[in-house]
């Protein structure tokens, strides 16, 4: 079985934050003696919470099995709710953050490989750190070796022959190869945050569900036309 997923996180507030690590945050944009500046720095560190798994929590997971096309989304919800996409294929639950990183490691362990977009330097640390903060322990290390594509393949790294040439984002490379961008809708990673806190966590579910059918179109491209060994 070959897994195609993606996360979306969302930051803390950074006044919920101690104040040494506020003060750890803020120590290059202290340097700056331009008031503007400063504030303009403090506020991009802040915006900026939600890239790291020390200031940020997992509010959804996609899984896509590359071989049935069935999709799952899981998302943050306190009360147990399930609902489908019968035309696309795709399941909607909500659960805990603990119980989607439990879910996800489970569902990694009978897979033999995993396909993602930027998932070693950003989707599989965050996982894996976010399952020590959960006190959960990953089934599987995919982070093995960065040039062994036999367990997880990032499609970022091999589009860029490992960082031999530019790097692009995802809807970049779906514009380019024709795929439908899970960005034409009008949403992007950054607006992820004020969608948490309008409480439209299940349209971020769905946002999720796109990225992840939108990775899996990408490693077909990849898979067909790339994929030389």
């Amino acid at each position: 079985m070959e897994i195609v997923f993606d996360i979306e996180t969302v930051g803390v507030e950074f006044d919920s934050l101690s104040e040494s690590q506020q003060e750890f945050l803020f120590r290059y944009a202290e340097m700056e003696t331009d008031d503007s500046k400063r504030e303009f720095l403090k506020e991009e560190i802040k915006r900026s919470l939600s890239l790291y798994p020390f200031t940020a929590k997992i509010i959804a997971i996609g899984m896509l099995n590359a071989q049935s096309e069935k999709l799952v989304v899981l998302y943050e919800g306190l009360e147990k709710d399930e609902w489908k996409n019968e035309e696309n294929n795709i399941t909607y639950i909500s659960m805990s953050e603990f119980d989607m990183i439990n879910y996800f490691w489970k569902y990694a362990e009978k897979s033999k490989k995993i396909i993602s977009f930027n998932g070693r330097n950003f989707d599989l640390p965050f996982l894996m750190m976010r399952s020590a903060i959960n006190k959960l322990k990953p089934t599987k290390n995919f982070l093995k070796n960065r040039f062994d594509s036999s367990s997880h393949i990032d499609l970022l790294e091999q589009f860029t022959f490992y960082g031999l040439t530019k790097k692009f984002n995802l809807d970049f490379y779906c514009h380019a190869f024709g795929i439908e961008s899970p960005k034409s809708k009008g949403i992007t990673g950054m607006e992820v945050k004020e969608m948490y806190k309008a409480g439209l966590i299940k349209d971020i579910a769905i946002y999720c569900g796109k990225d992840v059918q939108a990775t899996y179109q990408l490693y077909k491209i990849w898979n067909d036309f790339l994929n030389i060994n």
